[in-house]
């Protein structure tokens, strides 16, 4: 069984696109070290599991299906979001990060990553409607295809959400000698996390 080159392209400029996903993963390199968006690519990464084998399944065709199903999910990704949001906003100064970037519990940065991507209704939908695309129609068995395309898609994934956060991580130093940039900067994603929450809102079901 062949992947297609036009399978690895899409796949790439997709994962590429700055998203939740990347944003949290570059926020933990940025005021925790490279060592935390490692453990923030894993949760991200593993965060798509649920959905890829929703729609695997053809479990994900509810969203297309019910609409309350779909709305709960997504208010609840809503309201995670502008949770991000708000702690992010009142989170202190570069004193603090200083103080506890080495202290981080990994676990509790990948959790965090892997609830970002199973509250996003979309993520579902987009698996039921992208993998079909490049399964092979003579496949005997495509769910053993999909699987392997989806798995082809998180380890592409991981890298590239880890390649963000090292080079996030590069800048952390800067982060440590300026209380003002730090706190510039924390505003930022806070306000991104909290934008990305309110579009999630007014999405509509398709």
């Amino acid at each position: 069984m062949m992947v297609s080159m036009q399978f690895l392209l899409t796949s790439l400029v997709v994962v590429l696109i700055p998203g939740t996903g990347v944003l949290y993963t570059v926020s933990a390199g940025l005021f925790l070290g490279k060592k935390a968006s490692v453990y923030a690519a894993l949760g991200c990464t593993f965060g798509i599991v649920p959905s890829l084998l929703a729609s695997v399944l053809g479990l994900a065709a509810i969203f297309h299906t019910s609409v309350l199903a779909f709305q709960v999910i997504k208010y609840l990704g809503v309201v995670y979001l502008l949770y991000l949001a708000w702690i992010m906003w009142r989170s202190s100064s570069s004193f603090v990060l200083d103080e506890n970037r080495n202290k981080t519990n990994g676990v509790s940065i990948a959790i965090k990553g892997f609830l970002i991507n199973i509250l996003n209704p979309k993520l579902s939908v987009f698996f039921l409607a992208f993998l079909p695309q490049f399964v092979s129609t003579t496949q005997q068995d495509p769910l053993w295809e999909m699987l392997l395309l989806g798995a082809i898609f998180m380890l592409m994934t991981l890298v590239v959400f880890i390649v963000y956060g090292f080079m996030a991580g590069y800048f952390s130093q800067l982060l440590l000698r300026s209380e003002k940039l730090t706190s510039a900067i924390q505003k930022f994603f806070a306000g991104s996390f909290a934008v990305l929450g309110l579009k999630l809102a007014f999405s509509e079901h398709r």
